[in-house]
């Protein structure tokens, strides 16, 4: 009798690079403002939020999300599910099938806004 075996590779844990090492006060003294009160202050913030909700609609993933969580709720019936459950279930999968080009304009604009407040 013979058994066949898979090897199963986690994707989130190839394609992530290291975290950056943790910055101490000192460190953060000496830089620019930091990301939160720029964002604060021009708006930018939400701007990128407004452009990553219409990338995430015209691509297709907002409905695909929506979808996921229907048959989930189907699934499981609509009073055993909450809010929670949904979170824990669908963020996963929704965070690895955010498309590399919306993920790379997104950096793209925070980088060149990042540039243009710099002293």
């Amino acid at each position: 009798m013979s058994h066949s075996h898979k090897l199963v590779i986690k994707r989130s844990s190839m394609s992530r690079p290291p975290p950056p090492p943790p910055t101490t006060n000192k460190d953060q003294q000496h830089q620019n403002p930091s990301l939160q009160e720029i964002n604060i202050k021009s708006g930018e913030k939400e701007r990128l939020k407004e452009l990553l909700r219409e990338r995430l609609l015209e691509c297709g993933w907002i409905d695909e999300m929506k979808a996921l969580c229907r048959a989930f709720t189907r699934k499981k019936g609509r009073n055993n599910v909450t809010v929670d459950d949904l979170v824990h279930v669908i963020s996963p999968k929704g965070r690895a099938s955010v498309p590399n080009s919306v993920k790379a304009e997104l950096l793209q604009r925070i980088r060149a806004f990042l540039a243009s407040t710099a002293d």
